[in-house]
């Protein structure tokens, strides 16, 4: 099996590792992967992911081209828009599928095409110097249709992020962290001692409160801002009765550290 994972204080780690095809995904893989998340979203004790890619070179470089070719030769043009609308995309992540908890992509090299589009699912986004991010797609006739089109105008300017959807020229890793698209970069050796400091930050907070605060996030993207205020009060309410609210407010009056239950 070609997708490794570990969890570790209330951190799932999943590592794409197939570093010889710069991490593409086959369909084992992409199987394996739909599983992890599924897992992932009914582990109570897993509170956060990090996902990242084997070796130095390469995050991920999504589907494998010869493999997914192969599949869709069978079928006809609306059989292929039907399976895209109805199954998980690339890497499980992409389309139908929300695990509705938090992922850190730990880019660990290039990522482009559908490794670009796989980062830009994932929540919080760190990368290393020599990382580099585009989508080639319509330098081969194609258009980046695993979410690259919607997410990357939505995680920086859109003037920037059409430049790169038009041209399909790549960014560096400074001009990622410039525009918005990673929050951190850092030494190759710190990647995953920088993601699981963001994941521990996370795991130590009330997980009903992260779930519901990352909801009303997302929802409230494309909602004028008073619908999405009332958007907000709505996931707020029920947190205010939750026992992990009142073991937050116990916790900060006691002086010590909360012990949320997620109930």
């Amino acid at each position: 099996m070609t997708i490794r994972t570990k969890t570790e204080a209330g951190t799932l780690t999943v590592t794409i590792d197939r570093p010889e095809t710069r991490n593409a995904l086959n369909g084992e893989m992409r199987e394996r992967l739909i599983e992890v998340w599924h897992a992932f979203a009914a582990d109570d004790e897993a509170r956060v992911a990090i996902l990242t890619g084997a070796g130095g070179k390469s995050f991920c470089a999504g589907a494998d081209i010869k493999e997914i070719g192969d599949y869709y030769k069978s079928m006809t043009p609306i059989e292929r828009r039907e399976v895209g609308e109805l199954e998980p995309g690339i890497g499980g992540v992409t389309r139908n599928l929300d695990p509705r908890k938090p992922v850190i992509a730990a880019i660990n090299g290039h990522c482009l095409a559908g490794g670009l589009e796989i980062a830009l699912a994932c929540d919080i986004r760190i990368a290393v110097p020599h990382a580099t991010f585009g989508l080639p797609e319509v330098k081969r006739g194609i258009l980046p249709g695993a979410g690259g089109t919607q997410r990357l105008p939505r995680s920086m300017p859109f003037g920037v992020a059409l430049e790169m959807i038009l041209s399909g020229a790549a960014i560096d890793a400074d001009a990622a962290l410039r525009w918005g698209l990673v929050s951190h970069v850092v030494p190759q050796d710190e990647l995953l001692v920088e993601a699981a400091r963001i994941a521990e930050l996370i795991a130590a907070n009330g997980p009903l409160a992260v779930r519901a605060a990352r909801d009303a996030a997302y929802q409230g993207l494309t909602l004028p801002l008073d619908d999405a205020l009332r958007l907000e009060q709505f996931h707020a309410e029920p947190l205010r009765q939750s026992e992990d609210a009142k073991e937050g407010v116990a916790a900060f009056v006691e002086k010590r550290k909360p012990k949320f239950k997620g109930k």
